[in-house]
């Protein structure tokens, strides 16, 4: 059998006000909004609603009183209607849901919004009825590309965005002339309606006038009462100096125009940066490759390098240079798209072995050949020595 009174912790003789009291802290804590994927608190959560039905309505506790829960389950209406299953109670959370939201006018559409904001409305977090009609515009996403430099550089873009913008004829309204919009008869221009049942209540926005608070007797022509049409819009989009492929612009109040005076949505622009001859872009440095020759890696040799802003830096190649060596020019990369500095060149060398020799270069080289020792080729020695057990 049932304890409806322990379920809810209260005594026997317990006033409807415990039992409300005692009802909305179990509800609170077991709601599933506040366990969610927790089927132990689902299912206290139906019990306490169940305990709740029949307790805050005085004949059905008087039969409960007399009689157990039984007696309360017969007629295939269990709970005296509330309960859909041949058990009587709820038959699932969705039910239980389901009926809390019917004594609201909410007919037979369980969860979504409309629960949360029964629950919010039960506790005390009643919504904004202006929220209804008041909505902001969607947001524009567009792509834009750009070159190399004036990535580096930064530029100025003009794009072409179809949005949604306010109505120049009726300038938002949606009607044809002010005297065509009418206080709303059901709300009497509050815009909001507010609903009691027992120790619940809730405000929402009116379903006459979807909050607005007014109706329209007459629509505008242009718009067909929407308050808003579709144009394109030529738009200027200022680039920063340092945007990089993949980034990603926020242009505020350039998106659709918003509906009930709410604020505009947000043109979102997805840069692509077309890739360069010789730069290539790491982070905030900019890397270049630098071929030399044989002897200009032996010898040593300045050079005058391109920049990314346009301009040259001179960088010196010590005698003895490598293949791959990398020398840093400081300040001459990209700059940072926030303002924090600028990034460095990168100069990676390559060296060329030299091809298409004629004889006197063959004769050069290998009068060189015989003259170089293991000193100048100190990682040919290292390796050299390496492999010598390999062939003992």
């Amino acid at each position: 059998m049932s304890d409806y009174y322990g379920t809810l912790g209260i005594s026997r003789g317990a006033t409807q006000d415990e039992i409300k009291k005692a009802y909305r802290k179990q509800a609170l804590k077991y709601h599933p909004d506040k366990n969610p994927g927790d089927s132990e608190a689902e299912q206290q959560f139906k019990q306490i609603s169940e305990a709740y039905e029949v307790l805050s309505d005085e004949s059905k506790r008087n039969v409960y009183d007399q009689y157990g829960a039984d007696a309360l389950k017969g007629g295939g209406g269990g709970m005296g209607g509330m309960g859909g299953g041949p058990g009587g109670g709820f038959s699932s959370m969705e039910e239980a849901l389901r009926t809390f939201m019917g004594a609201f006018g909410g007919g037979g559409g369980g969860g979504g919004r409309g629960g949360d904001s029964m629950f919010n409305s039960f506790f005390g977090f009643e919504s904004d009825p202006q929220s209804a009609s008041m909505r902001q515009g969607n947001s524009k996403k567009i792509n834009l590309t750009i070159s190399f430099t004036e990535a580096i550089l930064g530029t100025k873009k003009e794009a072409s965005v179809a949005t949604n913008i306010t109505c120049s004829s009726c300038d938002g309204s949606g009607a044809s002339s002010p005297s065509k919009v009418k206080t709303c008869s059901q709300c009497g221009g509050a815009g909001q309606v507010h609903q009691t049942r027992g120790f619940f209540s809730m405000t929402t926005a009116c379903p006459g006038c979807h909050g607005k608070g007014k109706t329209i007797t007459d629509l505008c022509k242009n718009c067909r009462g929407l308050g808003r049409t579709r144009e394109k819009q030529h738009v200027q989009i200022n680039v920063p100096a340092g945007v990089d492929n993949g980034m990603r612009l926020r242009l505020a109040g350039y998106g659709d125009a918003g509906e009930g005076g709410g604020p505009p949505g947000d043109l979102y622009v997805y840069i692509s940066v077309s890739p360069h001859e010789i730069f290539e872009r790491e982070g905030d440095d900019v890397l270049i490759e630098l071929p030399i020759s044989f002897s200009e890696a032996a010898l040593g040799v300045k050079k005058e390098m391109p920049t990314p802003s346009g301009g040259t830096a001179r960088i010196t190649i010590p005698e003895g240079t490598q293949h791959n060596k990398t020398f840093r020019v400081r300040g001459e990369g990209a700059p940072n798209v926030h303002g924090s500095g600028k990034g460095d060149l990168l100069v990676l060398v390559a060296v060329e072995t030299p091809i298409g020799l004629s004889d006197e270069q063959k004769k050069l080289l290998s009068e060189f050949a015989k003259l170089e020792g293991s000193h100048n080729s100190p990682r040919k020695r290292t390796f050299l020595d390496k492999i010598k057990g390999l062939f003992a």
